[in-house]
């Protein structure tokens, strides 16, 4: 009878245990912060190898990623439209949309996520199930200072800096597209670009993909961490890890996008 009145623990998939983890994500992305900006600052050795270590991983994928994504779906689709009505070199303008505020900052951020944050994932949780986190927290080494902090730090750093090199090469495929397919006038291409480009378009890009590269570390550090069950649960954690964040990254980007274009109403009109 006792047996039958026993309530059961919570799942790790119900809703509460959901938002009680995405709780401690936030809670380990503010001791971070507050590290970070505290001082001392000698974990920026360790955080310029690493970021070192994420540009040699990530920016050809990422390249060649918004290269060919600016040139099929915004470039041949949208070109295709705009040569309806015989102007192909309006592309350019849809362009400040289509790639500077939404897929160059979105596909560098999912590359360095795939690439990176897994990577990150596995290696932490590869030290907490050999307990060498274990043994660090025994010697009164913080393992948040030591490991999470200069990968955080470096993630959301490095993932700000490379959305320059995916705007270019995004706005290189919009180019593809436009100019030698579809056979737009190059200089009417650039004038489109170059007269509806605002600073807010690039300042709002790298801040977004910056609050990315954060999101990033915080999930990724977060879920290597706290593994267990051994080599599965590693590989769990990394599975979990990427799906995580992606998820935070789309909702941010609809609620960043939607602050952008409400502060600054003057970049929705296309000249």
């Amino acid at each position: 009878m006792g047996n039958a009145t026993r309530t059961a623990p919570p799942r790790t998939g119900t809703l509460a245990a959901g938002v009680t983890e995405l709780g401690e994500m936030a809670k380990l992305g503010g001791v971070v912060v507050w590290m970070a900006v505290r001082g001392p600052w000698d974990y920026w050795r360790d955080t310029r190898d690493q970021m070192f270590l994420i540009l040699q991983q990530c920016w050809i994928p990422m390249a060649v990623s918004c290269t060919f994504f600016g040139l099929g779906a915004p470039g041949l689709q949208g070109g295709n439209i705009y040569a309806l009505f015989g102007m192909p070199e309006r592309l350019g303008s849809f362009f400040i949309m289509a790639s500077i505020r939404e897929f160059a900052p979105w596909v560098n951020a999912m590359v360095v996520a795939g690439v990176v944050g897994s990577a990150i994932t596995a290696d932490l949780g590869a030290r907490r199930i050999r307990e060498e986190i274990d043994a660090m927290e025994v010697l009164g080494v913080d393992p948040i200072r030591a490991l999470a902090l200069p990968r955080i730090v470096a993630v959301t750093i490095i993932t700000g800096l490379m959305d320059i090199i995916a705007l270019c090469f995004g706005l290189l495929g919009g180019f593809i597209a436009a100019v030698p397919i579809l056979g737009a006038n190059p200089w009417a291409f650039y004038n489109s670009l170059f007269a509806n480009l605002t600073t807010p378009d690039i300042w709002g890009s790298v801040v977004k993909t910056t609050i990315f590269g954060l999101i990033i570390g915080v999930v990724c550090c977060y879920k290597g961490m706290y593994a267990k069950g051994g080599a599965i649960g590693v590989g769990r954690a990394v599975n979990q890890a990427v799906v995580v964040a992606f998820a935070l990254i789309w909702v941010v980007n609809v609620v960043f996008t939607n602050i952008l274009l409400g502060l600054n109403p003057e970049i929705q009109v296309f000249k």
